[in-house]
């Protein structure tokens, strides 16, 4: 159960690092800061709608379009910067055709990136240590 938690934390945590950091290097994309309470709503509402994205467009490519196997992670992006773009109370905006093209990508990568590395440090550490479990 712990370890469940901690994967749920190092998600919204990726989440709000990709937000963050295309907030900072991605013109046309804001995030609301004077309210806190949105930007909250849109790592959470980002975070479930892509862990929900990314296993249905891996079955859909998987039948129709294979060669798209390699984009999912960024589709998958895509789709949730969509949905919390559209959500009036989430705080972000994006408004730019440059800013749709950029955020997705920034996103995906420092997510992945944050992901990667919060989970070795801790989720994979935590259970090389953790003393083995009787069978």
């Amino acid at each position: 159960m712990k370890t469940r938690l901690l994967r749920v934390l190092v998600y919204l945590a990726s989440a709000a690092a990709g937000l963050v950091l295309a907030d900072l290097f991605v013109g046309g994309f804001r995030i609301s800061w004077l309210d806190w309470w949105g930007f909250l709503v849109a790592i959470v509402v980002f975070a479930i709608v892509q862990s929900l994205a990314t296993p249905l467009a891996t079955r859909v490519a998987e039948k129709h379009a294979p060669l798209l196997l390699g984009g999912i992670g960024i589709i998958a992006t895509f789709v949730s910067l969509l949905v919390v773009a559209v959500l009036p109370s989430a705080g972000v905006r994006i408004t730019t055709a440059a800013a749709w093209f950029l955020a997705p990508l920034v996103v995906w990568i420092v997510s992945a990136i944050v992901t990667w590395v919060l989970t070795v440090v801790l989720i994979d550490r935590r259970a090389r240590t953790a003393p083995p479990t009787k069978s």
